[in-house]
């Protein structure tokens, strides 16, 4: 997802049209004979100050140009690394199409030092690491953090960031933003019409009969272009009713995994919503005409991440106070508890162990995990970042607040899964699958047996290198 369900942004999901990345990553799997480890830069003598002895190199940086824009990199991050190591110089770029331009660098030995490989057409995670494409960033870790020497990089950010960005027992994969998941609306809009946050599916459903019985606008809506925006909710309703275990199955290629009691209870109430309850063209439309479409009081609800407020601030009228409310309670025993919520690290940055600079890549994401760096990227984008209190005493916005409270609320029941940054089939089908489902060209049954079907398929592919969590 962002985009951001981003989906992951961030999946993420915005911007670009998506293609399957598995086979625009082929090449990365089979790429051109690697350089000699000479072609990277012999590191400069290292220091409490320059702990991965960052040379004299240049830097070349590129940023998903999505939902967040690129200024953050321009006038945060970048300048606060040159305030150390003036002396190298910045490669700024951006693009929307990280894979169909940045997959040729990589097939070609020539990969730039730092990526954040967001958008619907991010690099496969998993190609790259079974290509050893991925710089180790365990020495990150363990180097003093920029604010503070006496504290590790690792002890100002969330756990889950090691989690799950860690391959082939590597931490490579530096999730920046923390991504809460969730339905999204209007403060204003409800106040206005005192509807109530559905605690309860039923609940939901009946808002969505009052909306649509009012006429104003319609009740829901979601990224028709980019159903994974709707494979997010289905898969957290599926986790709230049947526990963590159905995600970690699903991601584990588990036999009959996408075919539970827990998967079909929400497959079939999602594709009802998209029965009866959708606004109209809903399908043939992308992350960003839906998101406007709220904006103009056209539709009440939608699933997307906390990017949302910062990728809609030039069409939010000013009293819109954006929103965010967890998946409902489903059937009464769920064994996850209400308020439940999929949050994980996105917006994923990695450095690239090929370029020819990579001790400068490690500084410069050392650089974005300082408190001033993670502080004002927030304040600029209004999303929260992985840095521990980096908010603490700032101006942050309605729905991030929502967003905040709605973390806080949930405590240690999150949910996270990571299929689809490992198995870029999976997701290309799922995506696919996912549309048909919600425009009513596939039951909840003839979904899910599509779904078990690839993921049997990669499990027994001896090609694809396989993840456990």
């Amino acid at each position: 997802m962002p985009h951001t369900p981003h989906i992951s942004r961030r999946e993420l999901l915005r911007g670009a049209a998506l293609v399957p990345v598995a086979g625009a990553l082929a090449a990365c799997a089979t790429p051109a004979a690697p350089p000699a480890a000479t072609s990277s830069a012999a590191p400069a003598a290292t220091s409490a100050a320059n702990p991965f002895g960052v040379g004299t190199k240049p830097l070349e940086i590129w940023i998903f140009d999505g939902g967040f824009g690129q200024d953050y990199a321009k006038n945060i991050h970048e300048p606060l690394f040159k305030s150390k190591y003036s002396g190298v110089e910045i490669k700024h770029n951006a693009t929307k199409e990280i894979t169909k331009v940045l997959q040729p660098r990589f097939a070609g030995g020539n990969p730039p030092e730092v990526i954040d490989n967001s958008g619907a057409n991010f690099m496969d995670f998993g190609a790259l690491s079974q290509d050893g494409q991925l710089q180790d960033l365990t020495p990150l870790l363990d180097a003093p953090s920029w604010d503070d020497p006496n504290v590790k990089v690792r002890d100002t950010i969330d756990q889950s960031v090691i989690d799950i960005g860690t391959y082939d027992g590597k931490f490579s994969v530096l999730g920046y933003v923390n991504y809460i998941h969730g339905i999204w609306y209007s403060q204003k809009v409800f106040r206005d019409n005192n509807w109530q946050i559905p605690k309860t599916w039923d609940e939901f459903l009946a808002l969505c009969e009052t909306i649509k019985k009012s006429g104003k606008m319609a009740p829901f809506t979601y990224a028709g272009k980019f159903p994974q925006y709707l494979y997010e909710p289905l898969l957290t309703m599926a986790a709230k009713i049947g526990g963590n275990e159905v995600l970690v199955n699903i991601d584990n290629l588990e036999d009959g995994a996408w075919t539970t009691e827990a998967m079909k209870t929400a497959a079939a109430a999602w594709a009802e919503v998209g029965a009866k309850y959708l606004m109209e063209g809903t399908t043939g439309l992308d992350h960003v005409q839906t998101q406007t479409a709220q904006n103009k009081y056209k539709v009440a609800m939608l699933p997307s991440g906390s990017w949302l407020e910062n990728e809609q601030k030039t069409t939010t009228p000013a009293d819109f106070e954006y929103g965010m409310f967890p998946i409902p309670d489903v059937t009464g025993s769920d064994k996850l508890p209400y308020g439940t919520l999929h949050t994980q690290p996105g917006e994923n940055f990695i450095v690239s162990a090929r370029s020819a600079h990579p001790q400068a890549g490690m500084e410069y994401l050392r650089a974005m995990l300082s408190k001033k760096a993670a502080g004002d990227f927030s304040e600029l984008v209004r999303t929260l970042t992985v840095v521990k209190g980096a908010t603490e005493g700032r101006d942050i916005s309605p729905g991030v607040t929502s967003a905040s409270k709605a973390v806080a609320a949930a405590g240690a029941n999150a949910v996270y899964y990571r299929w689809y940054n490992w198995y870029g089939p999976l997701k290309d089908e799922a995506v696919a699958a996912t549309g048909e489902l919600m425009s009513g060209g596939l039951t909840a049954d003839k979904y899910l047996e599509r779904l078990q079907k690839k993921a049997d398929e990669i499990k027994n592919d001896s090609s694809i290198k396989k993840f456990k969590r």
